[in-house]
């Protein structure tokens, strides 16, 4: 005996939802349209949709559950017709283009625009400080001669005689279960249900044509590659009356020749003397908005790091800004002349530092390391 909750794999007590969920599934999944030349697909569907035409009905449900198959009197035969679930068709046809069994007709809605995208390059500075850019975008805009209709101008749209404006047609369709009754859309009129005789020149009818506009772009302070700035209703227009789609912009930000950003941080290696490394200096630093002065404290070490705080990219939500982290490079002169020479090894001599004493000691502490 067939037991239709084992069929639609659902627990006797699930709910009508539960049963109705579980049936799409199952019916999409062994449809003969996607199994084709498949007999057992073909088996399960028809089974499941058996025990669904009961499973379904509450009414039927009800004589199942207390009187067994017997108690339906043979109403579960799916031969016999749907009962009350072409929605439920109408979800699993969808995907062959068409409905079965649809009895509303619908025409074709409104439709949004296409989105559309533009790569805009920038320098560092306009990236940082913010700027107006003006653009040109080409893009399918409403047609300037006929507004959108598509129609000539002194003429008008006609009613579709194929579908009497209904936007769909109905095909008879022989399937292993019987005659279904395919609903498509209109193929003269593109489920519109209507039709141009004379169509404008200018677009040929599609309403639209190709444009190139001008379009001004605040670029905010803090912008970094990859920032995207979108403007709505900026894209391509819609159809039958549909809105324009929206421009998004992609930020592309040029490098600089001596700032490296990091998010908000900004990052300067520059170059100083021994000499202003050894006794301390005040020295020039470039910034964002022009030079510094800034003291440079004796003994500085190669690669040492100073932070400027706030001297960076202000952050692209208005709030704050990054800091400016200055790296010292010490520069070694490459030749000296022999008064510099005898000056700095007078200063070794004073510092108690020899060439020798030095190769030494650093041989010793690797020795020491080695014997450890």
């Amino acid at each position: 005996m067939k037991d239709y909750y084992e069929i639609l794999n659902v627990s006797r007590d699930a709910t009508q939802e539960e049963i109705k969920a579980s049936f799409r599934k199952l019916a999409k999944k062994y449809h003969p349209d996607l199994n084709p030349n498949d007999k057992e697909a073909e088996r399960k569907f028809k089974e499941i949709n058996e025990a669904y035409e009961v499973l379904g009905d509450p009414e039927k449900r009800r004589r199942y559950d207390t009187f067994g198959p017997d108690g339906v009197n043979g109403q579960g035969n799916f031969s016999e017709g749907f009962g009350g679930f072409n929605d439920i068709f109408d979800d699993i046809f969808d995907i062959f283009g068409g409905g079965f069994g649809r009895t509303s007709s619908r025409r074709r809605g409104p439709v949004r625009g296409a989105d559309l995208r533009y790569n805009l390059d920038l320098e560092f500075e306009e990236a940082v400080f913010g700027i107006e850019k003006e653009i040109l975008v080409r893009k399918m805009d409403v047609c300037s001669t006929c507004h959108g209709s598509g129609v000539k101008p002194g003429t008008h749209k006609e009613t579709c005689s194929r579908c009497n404006g209904t936007g769909e047609v109905r095909y008879a369709q022989q399937t292993p279960f019987g005659q279904f009754v395919r609903v498509a859309t209109c193929d003269q009129c593109g489920g519109t249900g209507e039709f141009i005789r004379e169509k404008c020149s200018t677009c040929s009818g599609t309403g639209k044509e190709m444009k190139s506009k001008k379009i001004k772009v605040k670029v905010p302070a803090g912008v970094d590659t990859g920032s995207v700035i979108s403007i709505r209703g900026e894209g391509e227009a819609g159809e039958n009356g549909g809105p324009s789609g929206d421009l998004f912009i992609y930020i592309n930000v040029k490098e600089h020749e001596i700032f490296k950003r990091k998010g908000n941080d900004i990052y300067l290696t520059i170059p100083i003397s021994f000499t202003d490394a050894a006794l301390g200096a005040e020295i020039e630093i470039p910034t964002l908005e022009g030079t510094e002065t800034f003291t440079i404290p004796e003994g500085t070490q190669p690669g040492t790091r100073f932070k400027l705080r706030n001297k960076g990219v202000p952050n692209v939500k208005g709030i704050g800004k990054g800091d400016l982290y200055v790296k010292v490079e010490v520069k070694v002169p490459k030749k000296l002349t022999e008064r510099q020479k005898e000056l700095l090894r007078e200063f070794a001599k004073e510092s108690g530092e020899t060439h020798k004493e030095s190769k030494k000691s650093f041989f010793n502490k690797v020795k020491d390391a080695f014997s450890n």
